[in-house]
């Protein structure tokens, strides 16, 4: 039996597992069931496919991800796997051609839509026959009615365990909280099995949430720093998502839109344009996304809040899977809460509905945090964080602590003067000294009025927004967003109780210096080379090679194709189909810059 570590090496190009595949493939490959909960880009499919390997038969995948199968099965052909993938998309001689290389027992891993798995009987009948040597369901949050991506077909999934007792059946996901995870288990029949939690931290991610006023402005502002990489835009509606898809094209940016609202062929054309590095930017809602392997997104922006933590966290986990340095940006307006409080109500079933607005105050709570990013997510999904990660908005200084408590009290008692009866925008009128016909005469003649002259109406937004989640003040959320006051309110009110804002600030612009300029433009070359290796075999560019694999190819500089073995990601599968034309590559480069 070939070990793993073997399989890891000579088909994938790593010499080491990362932190608890070894362990889950072990207790894979010795018939254990289980749950893994690993983060996007922690390596969750290599627990599954090296398996698959070792094991006697055939590994069976089910996943819901039908428009991204094929991409799945051309990276693994390329590092050496016999691979197919059976789903509505192929022709009937196609699907017999595959169905009869898997009665031969010529397929290591098979790729399955649950929609297919049981379109009739015959499948589990043909599965029976054969040997299956593991099942493993992708993206399993799905068969729970507690997930965030909840689909009733999963549910079915459950008769796998009972079919095929002695066949390991493993469960995959990247985002499951503690009653989300239980469910998994007991849905699938495997609650006795090995349970494997990874770390939800993603180092190579910087954390940002910024206040949005002028969402267009904020947006190019930060994708001209951008240019040339690849990153998504998300944003809650049709509307929006064609708003901005056009907006960025009219700035100059290859950027297509993709949603539930287009015609299916379109929604294809857009993702494979975007895969294949066509477009730099898909601005999206939440129907694109589940299982992309681009492993080159450097950015996911948000440009509404998410509905809850864990598609967040989903999300922004699609940038960086290659682990170099990426980027999650969410341009956050108050406003966003209170409209989607009213998405969250399910007549017939009121606790799901009291679960979803739980995690949207939840989300919102995050966006408004003024702790460290990174510790919050991390307690959110029950790991602790000692905070101070330099690697998001709070704690590399985008954000600076000041006394806010004489403000915190000229809000007090802007409240309280105007007889607690009105919402965050007339206080702000108040205290900046409007003269809006919306202002009552009576409250221009209280000598608060104007007081707050200093702050600009977004400063305004921003400190009440901090007093809010602070507790400082309430706000009646049932009752026109009226903020109130309370016993936090009055201790400021009488200087009882100091109170910390902060306030934002630009990050300072860096510069690159000369060996980083040469460096990168050997980069680009090379992304060029991979863009032609991959328009020549049909399959995208990252399924190649990933950043992180042409990064180490600049660093290492190989000179034959036994050295190019030592780079990682690149296995002897490659090496045969793409070292040569890798290695003319770097010897035109060096010709090119003498």
């Amino acid at each position: 039996m070939t070990e793993p570590l073997e399989i890891l090496k000579s088909y994938f190009g790593y010499d080491s597992f990362r932190d608890g595949q070894e362990e889950i493939i072990s207790n894979v490959c010795n018939g254990q069931d289980g749950l893994v909960v690993m983060p996007t880009g922690g390596g969750k499919s290599l627990c599954f496919q090296i398996p698959a390997k070792v094991r006697k038969g055939t590994g069976i995948i089910i996943s819901p991800l039908i428009a991204l199968m094929k991409d799945q099965v051309d990276g693994l052909r390329l590092s050496g796997f016999e691979a197919e993938f059976l789903n509505s998309t192929l022709e009937l001689d196609q699907q017999r051609q595959i169905l009869g290389k898997l009665r031969a027992g010529k397929l290591d891993i098979l790729y399955i839509a649950p929609e297919k798995l049981f379109s009739s009987d015959y499948l589990i009948s043909l599965f029976k026959s054969i040997p299956i040597s593991l099942f493993a369901i992708d993206e399993a949050h799905c068969i729970s009615q507690w997930g965030h991506d909840f689909r009733p077909e999963y549910q079915k999934l459950s008769i796998l365990k009972k079919e095929f007792p002695d066949t390991p059946l493993m469960a995959l996901t990247a985002t499951a909280d503690d009653i989300t995870q239980k469910d998994i288990q007991d849905s699938l029949g495997i609650s006795s099995g090995f349970k494997h939690l990874s770390s939800f931290n993603r180092p190579n991610i910087t954390y940002h949430s910024y206040q949005r006023d002028n969402g267009k402005n904020q947006l190019l502002d930060y994708l001209r720093k951008k240019r040339g990489e690849a990153g998504i835009v998300y944003t809650l509606s049709r509307k929006s998502v064609e708003m901005y898809a056009s907006f960025l094209n009219r700035k100059g940016f290859k950027a297509l839109p993709y949603h539930a609202g287009l015609d299916q062929s379109v929604r294809i054309k857009n993702q494979d344009a975007f895969l294949n590095d066509d477009v730099e930017i898909i601005v999206a809602t939440i129907a694109f996304g589940m299982g992309i392997d681009k492993s080159n997104i450097r950015f996911v922006i948000h440009m509404d809040m998410p509905k809850n933590v864990e598609g967040y966290y989903q999300e922004t986990g699609r940038a960086g899977r290659d682990g170099l340095q990426s980027e999650a940006i969410m341009f956050y307006s108050r406003g966003d809460l209170f409209k989607m409080l009213s998405f969250t109500e399910v007549e017939e079933n009121p606790e799901q509905s009291e679960i979803m607005k739980k995690k949207l105050y939840q989300m919102a709570d995050y966006a408004e945090s003024p702790t460290c990013r990174r510790q919050w997510l991390m307690n959110y999904f029950g790991e602790s964080h000692d905070g101070n990660c330099n690697s998001c908005d709070i704690c590399m200084g985008d954000v600076e602590s000041i006394d806010g408590t004489t403000a915190a009290q000229k809000v007090c008692s802007a409240i309280a003067r105007t007889n607690q009866q009105y919402g965050q925008s007339h206080i702000i009128d108040f205290l900046k000294g409007s003269r809006s016909q919306k202002i009552p005469d009576w409250q221009r003649e209280l000598k608060t009025f104007g007081v707050g002259s200093e702050y600009t109406k977004k400063e305004w937004n921003h400190y009440i927004r901090q007093m809010i989640q602070q507790g400082i003040v309430n706000q009646d959320t049932s009752h026109f967003n009226i903020l109130k006051l309370n016993e936090l309110s009055m201790e400021v009110l009488r200087g009882n109780k100091k109170v910390s804002l902060y306030a934002l600030r630009k990050p300072e612009k860096t510069t690159s210096t000369p060996e980083e300029i040469s460096e990168n433009g050997l980069f680009d070359y090379l992304r060029d080379i991979r863009r032609k290796l991959a328009s020549q075999n049909n399959i995208p560019p990252y399924v190649v090679a990933s950043d992180a694999t042409l990064k180490e190819i600049v660093r290492m500089n190989p000179k034959s194709e036994k050295e190019l073995l030592f780079v990682k990601g690149i296995g002897e599968a490659k090496v045969q189909k793409f070292g040569k034309a890798i290695l003319k590559g770097l010897r035109d480069f060096e010709k090119l810059v003498k």
